[in-house]
Protein backbone atom coordinates (compact mmCIF):
# COMPACT_ATOMS: atom_id res chain seq x y z
CA UNK A 1 0.00 0.00 0.00
CA UNK A 2 1.43 3.41 -0.91
CA UNK A 3 1.82 6.14 1.69
CA UNK A 4 -0.92 8.10 -0.14
CA UNK A 5 -3.30 5.16 0.19
CA UNK A 6 -2.42 4.74 3.86
CA UNK A 7 -2.98 8.45 4.52
CA UNK A 8 -6.29 8.47 2.65
CA UNK A 9 -7.53 5.72 4.97
CA UNK A 10 -6.80 7.76 8.11
CA UNK A 11 -9.87 8.60 10.12
CA UNK A 12 -10.14 11.77 12.16
CA UNK A 13 -12.51 12.58 14.96
CA UNK A 14 -13.45 16.23 14.73
CA UNK A 15 -14.82 18.35 17.48
CA UNK A 16 -18.02 19.99 16.36
CA UNK A 17 -16.49 23.41 17.05
CA UNK A 18 -13.42 22.73 14.88
CA UNK A 19 -15.48 21.49 11.95
CA UNK A 20 -17.59 24.64 11.98
CA UNK A 21 -14.45 26.75 12.33
CA UNK A 22 -12.83 24.99 9.38
CA UNK A 23 -15.93 25.71 7.28
CA UNK A 24 -15.77 29.41 8.13
CA UNK A 25 -18.08 29.61 11.16
CA UNK A 26 -15.90 32.07 13.08
CA UNK A 27 -16.40 35.29 14.98
CA UNK A 28 -17.21 38.12 12.58
CA UNK A 29 -13.91 40.00 12.79
CA UNK A 30 -11.36 40.94 10.14
CA UNK A 31 -8.67 38.81 11.80
CA UNK A 32 -9.02 36.27 14.61
CA UNK A 33 -5.52 36.92 15.97
CA UNK A 34 -6.00 40.68 15.90
CA UNK A 35 -9.24 40.01 17.80
CA UNK A 36 -7.20 38.14 20.40
CA UNK A 37 -4.70 41.02 20.51
CA UNK A 38 -7.50 43.58 20.92
CA UNK A 39 -9.29 41.41 23.51
CA UNK A 40 -12.46 41.45 21.41
CA UNK A 41 -15.12 39.79 23.54
CA UNK A 42 -16.52 37.73 20.66
CA UNK A 43 -13.13 36.08 20.00
CA UNK A 44 -12.03 33.19 22.25
CA UNK A 45 -8.88 34.33 24.01
CA UNK A 46 -6.37 31.81 25.38
CA UNK A 47 -3.48 34.25 25.81
CA UNK A 48 -0.83 32.92 28.18
CA UNK A 49 1.55 35.87 27.97
CA UNK A 50 2.42 38.85 25.83
CA UNK A 51 5.26 41.20 25.18
CA UNK A 52 5.29 44.57 23.52
CA UNK A 53 5.58 42.80 20.14
CA UNK A 54 4.07 39.30 20.44
CA UNK A 55 1.44 37.07 22.02
CA UNK A 56 1.72 33.49 23.29
CA UNK A 57 -1.56 31.57 23.24
CA UNK A 58 -2.92 28.06 23.58
CA UNK A 59 -4.20 26.81 20.23
CA UNK A 60 -8.00 26.68 20.43
CA UNK A 61 -7.99 23.36 18.54
CA UNK A 62 -4.82 21.63 19.78
CA UNK A 63 -3.15 18.76 17.98
CA UNK A 64 -1.48 17.64 21.23
CA UNK A 65 -1.57 18.82 24.84
CA UNK A 66 0.52 21.98 25.13
CA UNK A 67 -0.03 23.06 21.49
CA UNK A 68 0.90 26.75 21.55
CA UNK A 69 0.84 29.50 18.94
CA UNK A 70 3.02 32.60 19.03
CA UNK A 71 2.24 35.54 16.79
CA UNK A 72 3.26 39.15 16.28
CA UNK A 73 0.81 41.77 17.51
CA UNK A 74 1.27 43.62 14.26
CA UNK A 75 -1.03 42.24 11.58
CA UNK A 76 1.19 40.73 8.92
CA UNK A 77 0.56 37.93 6.47
CA UNK A 78 3.98 37.14 5.05
CA UNK A 79 6.93 35.84 7.05
CA UNK A 80 9.28 38.22 5.24
CA UNK A 81 7.34 41.15 6.72
CA UNK A 82 8.58 40.28 10.23
CA UNK A 83 11.05 42.81 11.58
CA UNK A 84 14.24 41.51 13.16
CA UNK A 85 12.88 42.65 16.54
CA UNK A 86 9.63 40.69 16.05
CA UNK A 87 11.50 37.60 14.87
CA UNK A 88 13.84 37.74 17.88
CA UNK A 89 10.92 38.27 20.25
CA UNK A 90 9.08 35.24 18.83
CA UNK A 91 12.31 33.24 19.06
CA UNK A 92 12.76 34.12 22.74
CA UNK A 93 9.13 33.28 23.50
CA UNK A 94 9.52 29.96 21.68
CA UNK A 95 12.54 29.08 23.82
CA UNK A 96 10.72 29.99 27.03
CA UNK A 97 7.68 27.96 25.99
CA UNK A 98 9.88 24.96 25.21
CA UNK A 99 11.70 25.25 28.56
CA UNK A 100 8.38 25.34 30.45
CA UNK A 101 6.94 22.36 28.58
CA UNK A 102 10.14 20.32 28.90
CA UNK A 103 10.48 21.07 32.62
CA UNK A 104 6.86 20.82 33.73
CA UNK A 105 5.42 18.25 31.31
CA UNK A 106 8.52 16.19 30.47
CA UNK A 107 8.08 16.85 26.74
CA UNK A 108 10.51 14.74 24.70
CA UNK A 109 10.28 16.53 21.34
CA UNK A 110 8.59 19.33 19.39
CA UNK A 111 7.26 20.17 15.97
CA UNK A 112 7.72 23.91 15.44
CA UNK A 113 6.75 25.88 12.38
CA UNK A 114 4.52 28.14 10.36
CA UNK A 115 1.80 27.28 7.85
CA UNK A 116 2.35 30.12 5.40
CA UNK A 117 -0.47 30.64 2.93
CA UNK A 118 -3.59 28.65 2.13
CA UNK A 119 -1.68 26.04 0.12
CA UNK A 120 0.28 25.10 3.25
CA UNK A 121 -2.81 24.57 5.36
CA UNK A 122 -2.76 28.05 6.84
CA UNK A 123 -6.29 29.06 7.81
CA UNK A 124 -5.62 32.40 9.52
CA UNK A 125 -4.29 35.32 7.45
CA UNK A 126 -1.95 36.51 10.21
CA UNK A 127 1.35 34.70 10.61
CA UNK A 128 1.72 32.55 13.69
CA UNK A 129 4.17 29.91 14.81
CA UNK A 130 2.94 26.55 16.07
CA UNK A 131 4.73 24.74 18.88
CA UNK A 132 3.43 21.17 19.15
CA UNK A 133 4.88 19.08 21.98
CA UNK A 134 5.58 15.43 21.20
CA UNK A 135 5.50 12.77 23.88
CA UNK A 136 6.87 9.25 24.18
CA UNK A 137 4.29 6.61 23.29
CA UNK A 138 1.73 9.24 22.32
CA UNK A 139 0.05 6.88 19.88
CA UNK A 140 -2.94 5.34 21.60
CA UNK A 141 -5.01 2.33 20.69
CA UNK A 142 -7.17 4.35 18.28
CA UNK A 143 -4.04 5.55 16.43
CA UNK A 144 -2.87 1.97 16.10
CA UNK A 145 -6.14 0.11 15.50
CA UNK A 146 -8.12 2.64 13.49
CA UNK A 147 -5.57 5.28 12.44
CA UNK A 148 -7.51 7.94 14.40
CA UNK A 149 -6.20 10.64 16.76
CA UNK A 150 -7.98 12.00 19.84
CA UNK A 151 -6.67 14.89 21.94
CA UNK A 152 -7.90 14.84 25.52
CA UNK A 153 -7.03 18.16 27.05
CA UNK A 154 -9.62 20.87 27.09
CA UNK A 155 -8.06 24.08 25.68
CA UNK A 156 -9.33 26.35 28.46
CA UNK A 157 -7.92 24.05 31.16
CA UNK A 158 -4.64 23.93 29.23
CA UNK A 159 -4.69 27.74 29.09
CA UNK A 160 -5.22 28.00 32.86
CA UNK A 161 -2.45 25.49 33.61
CA UNK A 162 0.05 27.12 31.24
CA UNK A 163 -0.63 30.66 32.46
CA UNK A 164 0.32 29.53 35.97
CA UNK A 165 3.49 27.82 34.73
CA UNK A 166 4.45 30.85 32.62
CA UNK A 167 4.11 33.16 35.62
CA UNK A 168 6.37 30.88 37.71
CA UNK A 169 9.14 31.20 35.10
CA UNK A 170 9.30 35.02 35.28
Amino acid sequence: MSSYEEHSLRKNLFSIGKLGYAKGDRPNVDCILCGVRDKNEIVPNLTIAETELSIVSVNLFPYNPGHIIIFPKRHIIHYLELTEEEALDIHRLTQKTMRILEKQWKVQGFNIGYNLGKNSGGSIPHIHEHIVPRFPNEAGFLDVLSNTRIVIYEPYQMWDDLKKLWAKED
